[in-house]
Order: structure tokens, then sequence, then C-alpha cells
């Protein structure tokens, strides 16, 4: 992937997205999906302006069905925000990099308050 933007599959999901001690966002994608590969660069922005306080990861829905079916991802590109291992929000379909920014700006600012 890069160095923001980690690739996460079935067998790690649980300890890299649902055990992390800080909020992350997991792009569910698949190489064939075009706006999946127009969002990506989007993804990689964000990932890169909340290096330290949040976590970027990505997830090939081809790749690993057990986590896709787990959490009922229908369409691509989904991004969804976890946080203390809990679903927090979810946007389907492309969406801008200030959207997705919000999105997560809202739990690491109220991660920062409790911690």
């Amino acid at each position: 992937m890069s160095e923001y933007v980690k690739e996460v599959s079935d067998s790690n999901f649980e300890s890299d997205v649902l055990n992390s001690d800080k909020p992350v966002l997991v792009d569910f994608w698949a190489p064939w999906c075009a706006p999946c590969r127009m969002l990506a660069p989007t993804v990689e922005a964000v990932a890169q302006n909340f290096g330290e306080t949040a976590s970027v990861v990505k997830l090939n829905v081809d790749d690993n069905p057990a986590v896709s079916q787990r959490y009922g991802i229908k369409g691509i590109p989904t991004l969804i925000l976890f946080k203390n291992g809990k679903e927090e929000e979810r946007v389907v379909g492309a969406t801008s990099k200030e959207a997705i920014s919000r999105m997560i700006d809202k739990h690491v600012q109220s991660g920062a308050a409790s911690a």
C-alpha cells in the first residue's frame, strides 16, 4: 500500500482494527472498482494528515469475505470508522477529503479529551 495506509485482512482485522488504541478508518475496496481507485488518493491524503492520531487501513473485499460479510458490506467503496472496537460511522460511495477528515476529527477530538 503505502507508508500511511496499511492493508488488513480477515486474519489481522481484530488485532489491527478492533483492538487499536486509536480510531481506525477502514476502506473496504476491490481492485476492479473504479470509484475505489478514484478514492484512493483521497484516503492516502487523509492518512497522512492523521498519521499520529488515527490509523487508515484498506481491506480488499474479494480477498477477505469474512470481515466484509460481518459488517454487511453491500457496495464499495465503503469507509467505516472504528473506535474502541466498535463501528462509529459509515460512508458508502466516493466522498470528499473534507468529509472524511471531519468524520475522523470528531472521534479523535472526543478521544483526546478523555485520554
